[in-house]
């Protein structure tokens, strides 16, 4: 049997409530969504689950239920709200788009932003078929020694778009506290005492393994480990402070949240962030624009630590045509 699909409007309908508080409770995940090209979806049988459920949702179009604590007892609020415009989805891992996608949404000229935790290569493929608007990526070609392009210019053939740069970061090995196993480099990964653990397919991380693994003529089957996987930096350095592995591969950032673990440095790499040319203009585009270039998200990425904002909101690179792509050195 066909699975049927709503549109907000259409759900707001079957729920009797405004338009406005269903993206407020697809933001909060308490109704399922997808996106079909560039628009939310939500199935049938999850607005039916949803009202079996017998959650209270907003029945006024220009309030939203607020749970506030007090004194370790909840109390239901009902408050004024702005109506909330339909929101962009943000591919990407890092902490930092938590903080871009915060100030996006009180910015003057913002909007909501949906966040989609994966790597680059899900991220740029998505940003490709138009199930996101906005892709964070961190891809280094070993051949050109560049950072992103080269995958931008391969992956999204026909589209035309642009690079903004996010931060730097460094990218190393999380070992176990004191280094007692004297790991440095990555013909190390090979000695037969170390056990290593691997982020996921399509992360920008992985993809740097696989390169320098490449470049250095090493044979990845005598990594022990090399098939084991872990979905975030976070997972990496959380393994290796348990004793799962020896060592695992992350940025720095991650090495400071978790205790046990001491970091060796490695590459500094270029994070950034890679969107459509034609939304360039876009109202809540140019906010993004104006925020990453601002005094204060500057300031809040300096100080979560591990990032260099010196280019913070530069035009990294943008296509001319198909097939002509202009770097801004």
């Amino acid at each position: 049997m066909e699975e049927i699909s709503l549109t907000p409007e259409e759900v707001a309908a079957k729920l009797k409530i405004a338009k406005n508080t269903v993206y407020e409770l697809i933001k909060r995940g308490e109704l399922p969504a997808y996106r079909v090209g560039r628009k939310i979806r939500v199935d049938l049988k999850d607005v039916e689950n949803y009202k079996r459920q017998g959650k209270k949702v907003d029945l006024s179009s220009d309030t939203r239920l607020l749970n506030l604590s007090n004194g370790g007892k909840s109390n239901n609020i009902l408050v004024n709200k702005p109506p909330l415009p339909q929101g962009i989805v943000i591919c990407g891992q890092d902490v930092l788009l938590d903080v871009l996608s915060r100030q996006l949404e009180r910015h003057p000229n913002g909007i909501h932003a949906f966040r989609h935790n994966v790597g680059s290569f899900p991220g740029l493929m998505a940003l490709y078929h138009e199930k996101a608007d906005l892709a964070a990526i961190h891809l280094w070609d070993g051949d050109t020694n560049v950072y992103n392009i080269p995958y931008v210019r391969h992956m999204l053939p026909g589209v035309k778009t642009v690079i903004l740069h996010l931060a730097c970061r460094m990218q190393g090995f999380y070992v176990a506290k004191g280094n007692p196993k004297n790991i440095n480099a990555w013909q190390d990964l090979t000695r037969g005492e170390i056990s290593f653990i691997n982020r996921e397919k399509g992360s920008g991380t992985r993809v740097l393994l696989d390169e320098k693994l490449r470049l250095l003529g090493i044979n990845r089957h005598l990594i022990k480990g090399y098939e084991i996987e872990e979905p975030s930096h976070l997972g990496i350095a959380s393994a290796v402070a348990r004793g799962d592995a020896d060592v695992g591969l992350g940025n720095e950032k991650v090495s400071m949240q978790v205790r046990g673990v001491d970091f060796i440095p490695l590459q500094k790499e270029r994070y950034e962030l890679v969107l459509r040319k034609e939304d360039l203009q876009k109202p809540y585009i140019q906010a993004v624009v104006e925020i990453l270039q601002s005094k204060e998200f500057k300031n809040e990425l300096y100080g979560l630590g591990d990032y260099d904002v010196t280019e913070t909101g530069k035009i990294i690179a943008f296509s001319l045509s198909d097939s002509e792509y202009l770097v801004n050195k």
